[in-house]
This record gives structure tokens, C-alpha cells and sequence, in this order.
């Protein structure tokens, strides 16, 4: 199994650089410049970002760059319908994760995670420290440690299920994240089943995110008409921000038409760091 702890801490110091940037993007800071503030030389920092993303930084960014959204936007006006089409058969499919959904009844719902046995556990990832949680019928919840604040990370999941039985149980969880993050996947990869609790809207709304093909983006709006609610993008952006399933259920890959990458639940910076690690990977 894959050690992600290296990832990990490469990530940490990207993240820095991309609130660097963040903080500092009308006098476009060079990449010497970049690298310091991360305290690093601009040789560490490029081979930092090679081990990480297997390009250098500045080819990195440029997929970050509004006029590279802008083009990944206009590029998806018909792609939500071709992707239904072709589903995974086709070849631009082929690392994408075959994803499942269990949606909870009404009556599950209602019962908010009683009698429902939960193990949950903290991993290493390539966008930093994860939280993922499991049960018999699926994978419930993966989400990003914040500021190393692993006991937010936790409220979150015990208030999401009030009624379940939790346990701490790191190693069951750690072979889903080595099968999640391991870009060497074939069709034949067993499918990842997710247990979903959510109204009908949301969950629509998150069927529709899986039809995105890595390393592409779409808007609130490309969804909101595929799910056949044209007008009611504020509540699909609404659904998006609750997305109990990270990554798996990519939420990333949808931005503000105006191509900005930002509002995302674990930090604008780790939706750019995936977003440009993504299009290195398919580039």
C-alpha cells in the first residue's frame, strides 16, 4: 500500500504558496518569489512540486490561471451530455473512479445514523490529512483536515450521523484512500459505493458531479440546468458546499462561470492545489 505521508507534507507547502498567491495576485509575484515565501530555494521548490504534481511549478500554475478556467468552461458546454453518453467506455474516462450511490430512505433518514455502526480514521493524502468514514454499506464521509484541526474535522462527522455507533479505525481505512488516490486504475476497479444522506435535491445534484471527467470543469450553472433546474444554481451551489464525500464526489471541478476557483468546503487554496493537480495529471 502507497505511503501518502510524503504527499502530505509537499502539500502543506503548496498550499502556502497558493494563499501566497492568493494574497499577493495583482503584483503577480514571480516564482523566486513564490519559493520564498515558502522558505524554500527555487530549485526545492520546483522539485517539491515535480515529486508532487510530476510538473514543475510553473506550468502547474498556469492551470490555475483565470484564462485557463475560462477555456475549461467554455470547452464543457455540451460535456455533462457527452459524458452520459459514452459513460466510461471512453478513453478520456479511463482514470476516472467508478462511484456508486446508497442513498438512505426516508425512514433512515429519519433516524439520523441510529443502530449504524461507523469506522472512521485519519490518513495522509496527496491535498493533506483526511477524514474518511465507513460502513458496511458504503463510504459515508471523506473530508480535509483544516489548520491541523482534527477535532473540528470530527464534529463535523458525529454531527452529520447524531445516532450511530462510532469506532477509531485507522487501518480499515487506509486501503480505500490507496485505491482512491492511485492514478494506476483499470476498468477493472472494484467501484467505490457511497451511503448518502441528503434531500432528493442534493442527491441529484451529486449524481450530476460524477459525470465530470477529471482534469474538467463546469459551472454552478452547467449544472443546475443538466439536473433540469436551469434557475436554481444558488441552491445547486447550496447542495455542492454540503457534499459529505470529497473528491470521490467531485465537487471541485465545479467554479463560478466568471472561471474563479473558489467556495469550496475545505479552503479555496486545496480546490486549486486539486484543480491544477488534476489537469498535470491528464495533461
Amino acid at each position: 500500500m502507497y505511503d501518502y505521508s510524503q504527499q502530505t507534507d509537499d502539500y502543506k507547502r503548496i498550499e502556502k504558496a497558493i494563499h501566497f498567491i492568493e494574497d499577493n495576485f495583482k503584483s503577480q509575484p514571480t516564482l523566486d518569489e513564490i519559493a520564498d515565501s515558502v522558505h524554500l530555494s527555487k530549485y526545492h521548490f520546483n522539485r517539491i512540486f515535480k515529486r508532487w504534481a510530476g510538473i514543475g511549478p510553473g506550468q502547474f500554475l498556469q492551470f490555475i490561471t483565470l484564462d485557463y478556467t475560462k477555456k475549461r468552461l467554455a470547452d464543457s458546454k455540451s460535456l455533462l451530455d457527452t459524458s452520459l453518453e459514452s459513460g466510461l467506455s471512453g478513453p478520456s474516462r479511463l482514470h476516472d473512479l467508478f462511484v456508486t450511490f446508497d442513498a438512505m430512505t426516508p425512514g433512515d433518514f429519519k433516524k439520523q445514523g441510529t443502530g449504524l455502526n461507523i469506522d472512521y480514521g485519519f490518513c495522509a493524502s496527496p491535498f493533506g490529512e483526511c477524514l474518511m468514514a465507513i460502513t458496511q454499506r458504503g463510504i459515508c464521509h471523506l473530508g480535509f483536515v483544516q489548520k491541523d484541526n482534527k477535532s473540528g474535522a470530527l464534529h463535523q462527522l458525529f454531527e452529520a450521523w447524531p445516532g450511530a455507533v462510532f469506532s477509531e479505525n485507522s487501518k480499515s481505512i487506509g486501503p480505500f484512500l490507496n485505491q482512491i488516490f492511485n492514478l494506476n486504475k483499470t476498468k477493472k476497479s472494484r467501484p467505490f459505493n457511497l451511503l448518502i444522506k441528503g434531500t432528493n435535491f442534493q442527491i441529484n445534484v451529486w449524481k450530476a458531479l460524477l459525470q465530470i471527467p477529471s482534469g474538467n470543469l463546469v459551472s454552478y450553472q452547467n449544472i443546475a440546468e443538466y439536473i433540469g433546474h436551469p434557475k436554481a444554481f444558488r441552491a445547486v451551489a447550496s447542495a455542492i458546499a454540503i457534499n459529505p464525500v470529497a473528491y470521490l464526489i467531485p465537487c471541485h471541478r465545479v467554479i463560478s462561470k466568471s472561471g474563479k476557483i473558489h467556495q469550496y468546503r475545505w479552503g479555496s487554496s486545496r480546490k486549486k492545489a486539486i484543480v491544477g493537480w488534476e489537469a498535470a495529471k491528464r495533461a
